[in-house]
């Protein structure tokens, strides 16, 4: 399979849009096995573009368990859920940081933590500090 070209002025944009992190678990590039990639939210092959409003930083865990998944049935309801979509979504809305790791708090929030499998993952010292970012009163 082909992957769409995307210019490096708009890749460039999107890294730094996310601070060289996961725009899923908040992984900074430099912590992560392999280098994070450029995810459409909405695949191609449902309609996304090659936009910035469609184009997420991810890493590479993230970006396999997620695949051209639109959705998936939350664990706790049954009910099918979209994902939950960084470009239109706030983390913090949908996310926390627990002993257990990333849970979801929201439909959209539990569906993609199962989907990506946020519970078998380790947490870094540095996603806490992204999540306590996240949370702290803007100045």
């Amino acid at each position: 399979m082909s992957r769409t070209y995307i210019p490096a002025r708009l890749r460039k944009f999107v890294i730094e849009r996310a601070q060289f992190r996961c725009e899923y678990c908040l992984i900074l590039e430099e912590d992560a096995f392999f280098s994070h990639e450029i995810d459409h939210v909405l695949a191609e092959k449902h309609g996304g573009l090659t936009t910035a409003d469609n184009l997420a930083l991810s890493c590479g865990e993230c970006n396999c368990f997620k695949g051209s998944d639109l959705g998936a049935f939350d664990p706790l309801t049954g009910e099918f859920s979209f994902l939950f979509n960084p470009r239109t979504q706030n983390w913090i809305d949908h996310f926390a940081l627990t002993a257990e790791g990333i849970v979801g708090l929201s439909l959209e929030g539990r569906t993609t933590a199962r989907l990506l499998k946020f519970s078998g993952r380790v947490v870094t010292l540095r996603q806490i500090d992204a999540f306590a970012e996240l949370n702290s009163p803007s100045t």
